[in-house]
């Protein structure tokens, strides 16, 4: 099989010299890849600018993506491809910068813009906007392919996790999602679009759940 594995964050800029991004390090879906390697197929691991796994990745071909449109652009170019699942692990940046604004004496709020913006203004109010959900383009990029998605929370419990993901499988039409973060607790929940979740106390049994999910899917 052919298969992508999205790992590491995007970043959204505020200027010219500073970045809004995330604690991912990319060490979960590198180490997906190495995994399905290691199984004879061929990956393509899309890898985040500022992910701090520091061992080899063993992916014939790694492609870097910094801010959330260029990691879409990427995946869309790769859906001209042959392409038989996709494993979107990266931490996307839920929120990118929109305006910055100081606040006057008076109330008044005023737009600041810089390519440096300096702390000679003061403090800022700083507007967060959402960035698109990659993961709703997905199944537009690659129809055939066995796609599968990340929901990773850390406030509710189990039950509340595993019904997020799976209405992230309903509206997204994808085949399959993981949960995971202190929310769900230990281990992984493997949620599919139709069958049973399971649930994983390490990687390498998720990773060999995941390899089998797209295999079985394959016509």
């Amino acid at each position: 099989m052919h298969c992508i594995v999205t790992a590491g964050p995007t970043y959204e800029p505020l200027d010219e010299v500073r970045r809004l991004t995330n604690f991912s390090t990319g060490k979960l879906g590198s180490q997906l890849g190495d995994f399905l390697v290691a199984q004879g197929h061929q990956v393509t691991l899309l890898y985040g600018h500022f992910a701090t796994y520091p061992e080899k990745k063993h992916a014939q071909r790694i492609v870097s993506f910094d801010t959330t449109l260029d990691l879409r652009a990427k995946l869309e170019l790769l859906g001209k491809e042959t392409v038989d699942a996709v494993f979107h692990a990266a931490a996307v940046s839920d929120f990118g910068f929109g305006k910055v604004w100081k606040r006057s004496a008076g109330g008044e709020l005023h737009e600041v813009k810089s390519g440096k913006i300096s702390t000679r203004e003061g403090t800022l109010l700083a507007e967060l906007v959402p960035t698109p959900k990659i993961i709703g383009s997905l199944r537009r990029f690659f129809p055939a392919s066995c796609i599968v998605g990340w929901k990773y929370e850390v406030e509710g419990d189990r039950a509340d996790v595993m019904a997020k993901a799976a209405e992230q499988i309903r509206e997204n039409k994808t085949d399959a999602c993981v949960a995971n973060g202190s929310a769900y607790g230990f281990g992984f929940g493997l949620i599919p679009a139709a069958g049973a979740p399971q649930h994983f106390s390490d990687l390498t049994m998720l990773f060999g759940a995941l390899e089998k999910l797209a295999r079985n899917r394959q016509p």
